[in-house]
């Protein structure tokens, strides 16, 4: 088919040979829809990614194209339908304390200024964070360990972390708290042993969080794109790392303000150590690599 992508399923898959294939013109449709729904720009080049992935939701509903499938989550009006459209499309790549120059930025800086504030009355003895775009929960995972070592349940202060994601996969495995244990090699020892549970009998190969960091961490799904934000109260620190290279100029800028408008004063937004914040708000300022202050009190 001219200007098509074409997949054949292997057939030690379970599935016959019957190609799948998307027009360019139905390609741009699926387009325009994800970007209208998610703020998730396709470029040409992802043509095949959106074949690859939606074909799997195709031969699990019986349909023989993506016309059909695209009836389906827009004239059909499949609400459910058109969020496990999105879970496909989306990409959950993370690990535990990834980058690490953003956790020892908040570990040596962010965590002991929110407590020289409180000795000196200057703001309650609670932290709140939200973990943009959390995936399948290392993240967050990881900031409760940061917490919980710095301020042990002894010390008085109220911890909480807000974890957010587009795909509702992703959040239930965030959710079970349960990993490969080769995923544990980014963890600190001290961490590790104190926080995560190696599996065994069953679950041997696998690790899960502990009681103890599970209980500052509330998963849900949010779409940034959506025209109320059901996020309540403001936060101490925003993490949105490595998520805006999905994201074109307007919609970046859109959504920045958005969380910067969640930001308490002098509250910090840490952005992937490869993504930038400049030509997107003047309400903040770089401080550390990745890392910017809020500075419109």
């Amino acid at each position: 088919m001219t200007g098509g992508v074409l997949l054949r399923a292997a057939a030690s898959s379970g599935f016959s040979t019957i190609p799948v294939s998307i027009t360019d013109r139905m390609f741009n449709l699926y387009q325009t829809l994800i970007h209208h729904e998610a703020g998730i720009y396709l470029g040409p080049n992802k043509k095949s990614l959106v074949v690859g992935r939606l074909s799997r939701r195709l031969r699990d509903l019986g349909l023989s194209s993506f016309e059909e499938y695209y009836d389906l989550v827009t004239e059909g009006g499949d609400t459910e339908e058109r969020i496990r459209m999105l879970d496909h499309i989306c990409t959950n790549e993370t690990s535990f304390f990834r980058d690490h120059h953003p956790f020892d930025f908040i570990k040596q800086q962010v965590l002991p200024a929110l407590e020289c504030q409180a000795s000196n009355g200057e703001r309650s003895r609670e932290i709140r964070i939200w973990s943009c775009g959390c995936s399948t929960g290392e993240e967050p995972y990881s900031l409760a360990m940061l917490l919980l070592d710095h301020f042990p349940p002894s010390s008085g202060w109220t911890l909480n972390i807000l974890a957010t994601d587009l795909s509702t996969r992703a959040l239930a495995r965030a959710e079970a708290g349960i990993w490969p244990i080769e995923k544990a090699k980014t963890i600190p020892a001290q961490y590790l042993k104190r926080f995560m549970l190696r599996g065994h009998g069953s679950q041997t190969g696998q690790m899960k969080a502990g009681d103890e960091i599970r209980k500052l961490v509330r998963f849900e799904r949010i779409n940034l794109m959506a025209n109320g934000l059901s996020v309540v109260g403001n936060f101490d620190l925003i993490l949105f790392r490595n998520v805006m290279i999905y994201f074109d100029m307007e919609t970046k800028k859109r959504i920045v303000e958005r969380l910067v408008d969640r930001l308490n004063p002098a509250g910090h937004i840490v952005v992937g150590l490869a993504e930038s914040l400049n030509g997107l708000t003047n309400r903040v300022s770089r401080v550390a690599p990745g890392a910017h202050l809020r500075g419109d009190r």
